[in-house]
């Protein structure tokens, strides 16, 4: 039987009934039912993603109609991050492209490139040599490359899976001769140069808040998330080698989520900057070389 849908509006006004009932979890782009439905309607529609006033009472042909329930459905039974679903990813108006061999772009160290780290990098035009850990889809790395633009960028992942979509995102935006693309174990890949900026989003849930993951979680690579115990197992490392990678004015900058309790018992005695973000202050934090361990 047909639905009685005609317009965008009808789409727009189910989308979020149906999520709202499938009790979904958000955080991959969107905070709630009403910005996902919109967003997974325009995107499929072909509509401009930040136009939807205009075209909520235009008339769809039953494809389109078909189209976006097929859509709606997938995320509501399914669970699968909207990212997943149209595989695009955005971050402070970049598009990256996304599938499941990455976890979705959300990292706020997006937010602090976006003034060159300053002012605890003084010069963003002076930097040489940036480092990306755990890169991922790349995205930092393109906007690191974008925050920092006479550098030369290294991103380093230990998943192949991830640095294809890397590679993907990285040819999109046309900086091959600018990042240059490592597989391995965090720093072991490396040529030996040494970087004024370090940057990383690595994995730091922790054991328990592992275990109790919403289902969209569940679709991004458990290795790109869980840190161990206390999700400090790879942060942990990254700073104990740290600072032999980094110049002697150099900054290492680490995103950690919701962990600031744990890195604070696990690094205490290391004076730890932490960054103002728009989710706060206790998200992502940065140490100076000096204060890094031999």
């Amino acid at each position: 039987m047909a639905l009685p849908f005609t317009t965008v509006r009808d789409l727009l006004r189910f989308g979020v009934s149906r999520f709202t009932e499938a009790g979904l979890s958000f955080g991959h782009g969107s905070s709630n039912a009403y910005d996902e439905a919109a967003y997974l309607i325009l995107h499929t529609l072909h509509l401009p993603l930040d136009t939807l006033d205009p075209f909520l009472d235009a008339r769809l042909l039953d494809t389109e109609i078909d189209a976006v329930m097929k859509v709606i459905e997938r995320r509501a039974k399914d669970r699968v991050p909207a990212a997943y679903i149209t595989h695009e990813a955005w971050m402070h108006g970049h598009r990256f492209y996304v599938d499941e061999r990455v976890i979705v772009p959300r990292s706020f160290i997006g937010e602090l490139l976006q003034d060159g780290l300053q002012p605890y990098v003084a010069d963003p035009d002076q930097v040489s040599h940036v480092l990306e850990l755990c890169t991922g889809s790349g995205c930092l790395a393109i906007l690191a490359a974008q925050a920092f633009q006479n550098a030369d960028i290294d991103a380093v992942d230990i998943s192949a899976p991830a640095l294809e979509v890397a590679h993907r995102n990285v040819d999109e935006y046309g900086l091959d001769d600018r990042i240059a693309l490592y597989e391995g174990d965090l720093f072991a890949p490396l040529p030996g140069a040494r970087y004024e900026v370090i940057i990383t989003n690595p994995p730091y849930v922790n054991a328990t808040a592992m275990g109790n993951l919403p289902a969209e979680y569940r679709h991004e690579p458990e290795l790109a998330l869980a840190g161990g115990a206390d999700g400090m197992d790879v942060v942990r490392r990254i700073v104990a080698e740290a600072r032999k990678w980094l110049t002697e004015d150099g900054v290492l900058v680490v995103e950690i989520g919701n962990e600031r309790e744990n890195v604070e018992a696990s690094l205490g005695g290391l004076d730890l900057v932490w960054l103002s973000t728009s989710a706060g202050d206790d998200n992502v934090f940065l140490i100076q070389a000096a204060d890094l361990p031999d």
